[in-house]
């Protein structure tokens, strides 16, 4: 993972949600609804102090978060992320400031980032990890130099509000947001980082569609999914997991290699070289659907 150095949250042990492949939102207004949604199987559940919340609402939820919090154990707090209100907003310093009081705190997550120095500003004045979301024209432009800021964990697509910043109209498949969903895989690869977090489905109800949304991200190289109701826990946790048939071919390429004692060999009447032995190694140590 890219390194914290000159932040404070150097010193902090590797997060558990650097492997989190499924991120649930809920209200940060909603207090009654924290404890729902860190029941629900999701890996990480951030708690939205941004676009959830009315602005006449602000101060109310970042009180009821800070009231919550000593209800909360060690692991609960370990998996909770804040989704804070962006840099050059109103609630922005007072959203940092409450953060630095919650302890054991997983991760801030930074909507709209532009800039290394927006994150970085962050980690430091939580001594967290942060979770930048790249969701504007500049963000993509500095997407590189955001991944290498301290304190990234991983970074994040807004593809809605991206959507609207460059004024594209996609269609069902988002084949429009390809090239920025590869160039953030590229940037987090190339910093160190585990896989990026895609976007939502917005469509809460249509397994179908959450499948194919899914499947794209696993396909593109994001290890993760942002959801927005608790239904859709399930079915992104299926989606990034490789298949049965997957695991199977996996598993007898693995067996093939000890028989060929080092020597070329074929599997299914395909060559086997080391990049496809590290593929199937990689397919058998990701998290399978039913350890959900």
């Amino acid at each position: 993972m890219h390194s914290l150095s000159a932040s404070p949250a150097q010193s902090l042990p590797p997060s558990k949600l650097s492997q989190a492949r499924s991120f649930l939102f809920v209200p940060g207004n909603r207090p009654e609804r924290f404890a729902k949604a860190l029941d629900s199987g999701a890996d990480a559940v951030i708690i939205d102090l941004e676009d959830a919340v009315p602005l006449d609402a602000k101060d109310a939820a970042r009180t009821a978060l800070a009231q919550a919090w000593p209800e909360f154990d060690a692991d609960q707090r370990a998996r909770l992320l804040v989704r804070v209100n962006p840099a050059g907003t109103p609630w922005h310093e007072a959203d940092l400031a409450a953060l630095g009081g919650l302890p054991g705190l997983g991760a801030l997550m930074l909507p709209k980032a532009e800039n290394a120095q927006q994150v970085e500003h962050a980690a430091q004045a939580c001594s967290v990890p942060v979770l930048p979301l790249i969701e504007s024209a500049e963000g993509v432009g500095q997407m590189e130099s955001i991944a290498r800021a301290p304190g990234v964990l991983r970074l994040g697509l807004g593809h809605i509000d991206l959507q609207a910043d460059l004024r594209i109209v996609c269609g069902p498949d988002e084949a429009e947001l390809a090239p920025v969903r590869l160039a953030m895989v590229v940037a987090s690869r190339r910093a160190g980082l585990p896989a990026p977090v895609d976007g939502v489905t917005t469509a809460t109800t249509d397994a179908q569609v959450l499948a194919q949304d899914a499947q794209r991200s696993r396909r593109f190289g994001f290890g993760a999914k942002l959801c927005i109701h608790p239904a859709q826990v399930s079915g992104v946790h299926q989606a990034l997991a490789p298949t049965e048939a997957e695991c199977a071919w996996a598993e007898r390429v693995l067996a093939a290699e000890a028989q060929a004692h080092g020597g070329a060999f074929s599997v299914d009447g395909k060559m086997v070289d080391p990049p496809v032995l590290l593929l199937a190694r990689q397919m058998l140590q990701t998290p399978r659907a039913s350890l959900a």
